[in-house]
């Protein structure tokens, strides 16, 4: 199956170690301070040095100064904007940084999630909108999406492979769903390597 897969929240060089093993498309590094899984820049750049050159680095904002996502850009591929950003915000963001943007959509609160289709954002992230705690959404609502997506919310290794086949997003993203005791748990990321890309 071609789907790309998002692996968000990383923290540690053993996760990094973990991920350089297991090879997803994409890591996520959570730079909203109110966020468990929150890391500064500097420990990301940290982190990022010890990263295959292979996986492609995220970096995840909400309502972010425009400053501090411009200096983060320099180590990331992609920026992902979780908040209330403005079509402007996206703009200014790629001219300034020649990076693609991800843009969150909350299918639980947005009264019209299609209106994204229009979005300057290259991906959209389709999730409950419950801010990592591993909720699902109602699949259905997804339908009428124009542009490529990411799936979020309530995956597990257990659940994408069906979620994935019934949607066909660009992508899958887990964070708590590859947790244990709020850490990454390698034989999960394993188990959704293994069941994606069989």
């Amino acid at each position: 199956m071609d789907c790309k897969i998002k692996i968000c929240g990383l923290t540690e060089e053993r996760e990094i170690a973990c991920v350089n093993r297991w090879k997803p498309d994409y890591i996520g590094f959570m730079f909203f301070p109110k966020s468990k899984r929150y890391i500064s820049f500097e420990r990301a750049r940290e982190l990022a040095e010890q990263l295959s050159p292979e996986i492609k680095k995220v970096g995840v904002f909400v309502n972010a100064d425009l400053r501090e996502m411009t200096e983060a850009s320099k180590i990331l591929d992609l920026i992902q904007l979780h908040g209330q950003e403005s079509e402007e915000t996206i703009e200014i963001l790629k001219e300034k940084t020649h990076l693609p943007i991800i843009r969150a959509v909350s299918m639980t609160e947005e009264k019209d999630p299609f209106r994204f289709n229009h979005s300057g954002a290259d991906y959209l992230l389709l999730d409950s909108g419950k801010g990592g705690t591993g909720e699902l959404f109602d699949h259905r609502k997804i339908k009428g999406f124009e542009k490529p997506f990411f799936l979020a919310g309530g995956l597990t290794p257990e659940n994408a492979r069906g979620a994935a086949e019934n949607v066909r997003p660009y992508g899958i993203d887990l964070s708590s769903g590859l947790e244990t005791n709020g850490k990454k748990d390698e034989k999960k990321i394993e188990e959704l390597i293994r069941r994606i890309r069989k």
